[in-house]
């Protein structure tokens, strides 16, 4: 479903939602949160759409407004605080009025609430659900049998509640890719028709009371598809091995505390295999042909002896765990690990006893002195990071024979150089992390054009001692950034072990991103956003209009420099932008009204500037708090105190429905292809635009018409000669 346009909701539909809104205390909902909103279809302006995560209070009732929206296809209400104890079951029926499949709700999230009755049968009238998510609650008693009515379930998540009984009836649900049962009390054996399933490739069983053996087809025409299998902490018998290594496709597999004892044989494409608490007093030496291996768990047995040398010699290994055994050292030199790729080495607890190894520099964090100047040509270094150390000296000139290198980090150090304009002759340098240092000097090239470096998408080079201004046209070659890419970027965590000891990981270098705006570390950045990061140094003058042509940023950090004159024009063109900051600088004029319908800005910040006028009253500036826009002695409006036309705020947990207007609303066009787009949005319209300011306003005029005129090659690419986006 694509979502895009800004057009108000049907007066009923309005009326419905306003309700529903005020049958709880909804004071803590952040309407400008880019996750939370309405959508309405397009052509028959019906709400088919609905996300209010994480801020409502109070008990939904049988009798809710909620149960006259019949034409939602997308419900999510996670992590509210519903005090009631049961489930209506009104959710049945959402769609039971729907006269086409089109109507059918296709999507409910209810997790992280309070529920804790048994989950209502009505559930299964919902035949068309695709994605049901009930994870977290306190349900109890069994699954109702007529969860198998749903058989267009593609993802079903029950985890962490009071299910007791045998496994759901889930013969019928043929089309599931994803079963997530764990934390729970079901009993009995698990059905042959699971283990069969045609595209189930994630089957999380995870700490019930299941018993019996488990098996899963050998037939190699048409190999079983898991990639992901959590049988930990249950009371399965039997050889369980054996089945389990039919699994080609297998990624991760958690034995966890299942009696296995010995280890013969397994998948071969394994990255993570958790083996905790299995009784095993011999380490498995079945281990050393698992090249793939990333992650291995093998804490709280009883391995004895020392640790194979072999096992640092896997190429992929990133994380191990030997915690909780009775080892006495390790096989090898003392320089055993020191080429390892090993990032997380936990041995607490065990008998070690001699000299320590020494530790590869991929956990030693303390390294003094210069880098070498010693990368030789046609290097095929791709990544490097030595950031959080104690580095001196100058950045080495011979990084320039690094022709593959991506990654550039070396933040938190004390290099003093400065900046490194030699690097744009790296043609596919994307991460280029600097802050934190003592660089120092201007940052604009000697000609005062464009900056280079074409596939760069994170420019990091806050707390520093840069100076000197931006040419307007700073940033028209950031191919990569300008560019729309691919939005879910893919799937990378990083190697960490939550309360319930499940490890999630990650296969590139993560980032973490000093944005307040976001609330986690985006390691997406590296094939789908772009970052940028001025933060505490001495840039002054303008902040060039050309900002605006890169539509793939995310986050942009100004504060804390010297920029002046107005605020661009071009920010209200960068759609995906989540977090803005340009407080502390000598900005004027008054705030562009296009940045109040920037739908994902979840933060933004211009206070103690000189700006003026009338503050922006789309939702997400008026979420805002006061201390965004302090510090503006001509700044009026919400959510500063002084009103320009004495207009007061709706009531705190009041659902104002004028805000409805702001939400999104659905498009017609499938979701493979894009709504028409004329070419004047591919462009940005600069003319007019008075960018100097000023003795300098004609000259800012001047380039202003320049840019706007201007199309890099990249570009009249993609607009083509027709006026269409070539695909």
């Amino acid at each position: 479903m694509d979502y895009s346009s800004y057009v108000a909701c049907p007066p009923p539909q309005i009326q419905a939602l306003t309700e529903f809104m005020n049958e709880f205390d909804s004071s803590h909902c952040n309407l400008s949160n880019p996750f939370n909103g309405v959508w309405c279809d397009n052509s028959t302006s019906a709400v088919t759409k609905l996300r209010l995560s994480a801020c409502l209070s109070g008990t939904l009732k049988p009798s809710s407004s909620l149960f006259r929206l019949h034409h939602l296809r997308y419900l999510d209400l996670n992590k509210n605080n519903f005090i009631s104890s049961s489930l209506p079951y009104e959710f049945g029926n959402l769609n039971s009025t729907g006269l086409f499949e089109l109507h059918h709700l296709r999507y409910l999230y209810l997790a992280y609430k309070n529920f804790s009755s048994s989950l209502p049968s009505e559930f299964g009238k919902l035949n068309k659900l695709e994605i049901l998510s009930l994870s977290t609650n306190d349900f109890v008693g069994r699954v109702p049998p007529t969860i198998s009515n749903l058989t267009s379930l593609t993802e079903l998540y029950l985890e962490h509640n009071q299910f007791t009984g045998s496994f759901p009836l889930v013969q019928n649900l043929t089309m599931l890719s994803s079963i997530d049962v764990s934390y729970n009390h079901l009993s009995g054996t698990i059905p042959s028709s699971l283990t069969t399933m045609p595209f189930l490739s994630n089957l999380n069983l995870r700490l019930n009371d299941l018993i019996g053996s488990i098996d899963f087809p050998n037939n190699s025409s048409t190999p079983s598809r898991i990639e992901y299998l959590y049988l930990g902490r249950n009371h399965f018998e039997g050889n369980i091995i054996e089945p389990i290594s039919k699994l080609i496709n297998l990624k991760l597999l958690d034995l966890s505390f299942l009696n296995t004892n010995t280890i013969l044989d397994i998948p071969i494409n394994l990255e993570i295999l958790l083996l905790q608490g299995c009784g095993i007093d011999q380490f498995p030496n079945i281990l050393k042909f698992l090249d793939k291996l990333e992650n291995i768990d093998i804490s709280g047995n009883v391995i004895k002896g020392k640790v194979p040398e072999w096992l640092w010699k896997l190429p992929r290994l990133n994380t191990v765990f030997l915690s909780n055994n009775s080892f006495h050292g390790f096989q090898g030199p003392v320089d055993v690990l020191v080429n390892s790729s090993v990032k997380n080495l936990f041995v607490e607890q065990n008998y070690f006893e001699g000299a320590i190894p020494i530790l590869p520099l991929s956990i030693n964090n303390n390294l003094e002195g210069s880098i070498p100047d010693t990368f030789y040509i046609s290097s095929s270094l791709r990544s490097l990071d030595v950031g959080h150390n104690r580095l001196t000296g100058k950045l080495p000139r011979s990084l320039q024979n690094c022709s593959s290198l991506e990654f550039l980090v070396v933040d938190h150090n004390r290099i003093k150089d400065k900046f490194p304009f030699w690097l744009k002759a790296l043609p596919n340098l994307q991460v280029h992390i600097l802050s934190s240092n003592k660089f120092y000097g201007s940052i604009s090239p000697p000609n005062q054009g464009p900056l280079g470096f074409p596939e760069l998408r994170i420019f990091e080079i806050s707390d520093n001692k840069f100076t000197g201004s931006l040419p307007p046209t700073y940033f028209v070659n950031w191919k990569a950034s300008s560019l729309m890419m691919n939005e879910d970027g893919g799937l990378y965590m990083l190697y960490t072990k939550n309360t319930y000891g499940i490890i999630s990981y990650i296969n590139i270098e993560a980032i973490d991103l000093q944005y307040k705006g976001l609330s986690m570390e985006q390691q997406r950045v590296l094939t789908s956003y772009a970052t940028i990061d001025f933060f505490g140094n001495r840039i002054e003058r303008l902040i060039p209009e050309s900002i605006g042509l890169l539509k793939a940023l995310i986050a942009l950090n100004l504060s804390n420099n010297v920029f002046k004159c107005h605020i661009p024009l071009s920010l209200s063109n960068l759609g995906k932008l989540e977090s803005l900051d340009l407080s502390s600088n000598q900005l004027s004029g008054t705030i562009p009204n296009g940045l109040g319908s920037l739908s994902f800005l979840a933060y933004i910040n211009v206070s103690h500037n000189h700006l003026k006028g009338e503050i922006p009253q789309g939702t997400q500036i008026t979420g805002q708090p006061k201390s965004s826009f302090e510090g503006n002695a001509g700044l009026c409006g919400l959510p500063l105190q002084d009103t320009c036309f004495g207009t007061n705020a709706p009531p705190i947990g009041m659902f104002n429905p004028d805000i409805v207007r702001f939400y999104r609303i659905e498009h017609p066009w499938p979701p493979t292809q894009q709504p028409p787009e004329e070419e004047e949005e591919q462009v940005l319209n600069w003319k007019g635009v008075a960018i100097g300011c000023g003795p300098g306003m004609l000259f800012g005029l001047a380039i202003a018409h320049l840019v706007a005129t201007y199309k890099p090659e990249w570009l009249v690419k993609i607009i083509g000669p027709n006026k269409r986006r070539s695909r």
